[in-house]
């Protein structure tokens, strides 16, 4: 579901691009929504919120039985700066996930060798991709991290299994273990902002 609608009037394979756009909301919902909040917001606005509170850990555990079975509800608030605090939170996680914002790395890789990924497992903050080497101050709430039913940091691994990373994919693999701790540090403050459920 994009957030912008851009019009598909080309006429030509050759005409000039319309860049025009419009928000992929609906008219009526942003005109309830602004006046619940008694401020105006841009379509990056709502979707920034929107990203805070689906990564709530209170949301998600307080509505897994809903989420099994329909799409997520959003709840809307009315108090102004929890929205802006929301949007801020949301935008900080939408750059992490696209790996647009710079996250300093939090593990190390010490252990020169082949950098084949043979057999891959996790014991006291080291994740092994063979007998040797490993990546080492990994959290296990961090190498336990799932989205939908796959455990993020394993799952990068195992499909790489029988290959030989590049300098690339180590540093790329650093930079998904530092963006997983950010995210559980946003989803606590995202949590604290909120603070009551429902949303207020």
């Amino acid at each position: 579901m994009p957030l912008y609608l851009y019009p598909a009037d080309k006429t030509d394979l050759f005409d000039e691009p319309v860049v025009e756009r419009r928000p992929n909301l609906a008219p009526a919902f942003i005109a309830a929504f602004s006046a619940k909040l008694g401020v105006t917001f841009s379509p990056e606005d709502f979707f920034h919120y929107a990203y805070a509170v689906f990564h709530s850990p209170t949301y998600r555990s307080r509505y897994a039985e809903f989420l099994k079975i329909d799409f997520p509800r959003l709840p809307l608030t009315s108090d102004v700066a929890l929205f802006h605090t929301l949007c801020g939170l949301g935008e900080r996680l939408v750059g992490l996930h696209l790996m647009e914002t710079a996250t300093p790395t939090i593990s190390r890789y010490p252990m020169a060798g082949d950098n084949k990924v043979e057999t891959v497992r996790y014991d006291e903050g080291r994740v092994w991709i063979n007998a040797t080497q490993y990546f080492d101050n990994v959290a296990p709430e961090v190498w336990n991290f799932h989205v939908g039913g796959y455990q993020v940091p394993m799952k990068w691994l195992k499909d790489r299994k029988g290959r030989q990373l590049s300098y690339d994919d180590l540093t790329h693999y650093q930079q998904v273990i530092a963006v997983l701790a950010e995210t559980l540090e946003l989803q606590a403050r995202i949590d604290a902002a909120i603070g009551e459920w429902p949303i207020q």
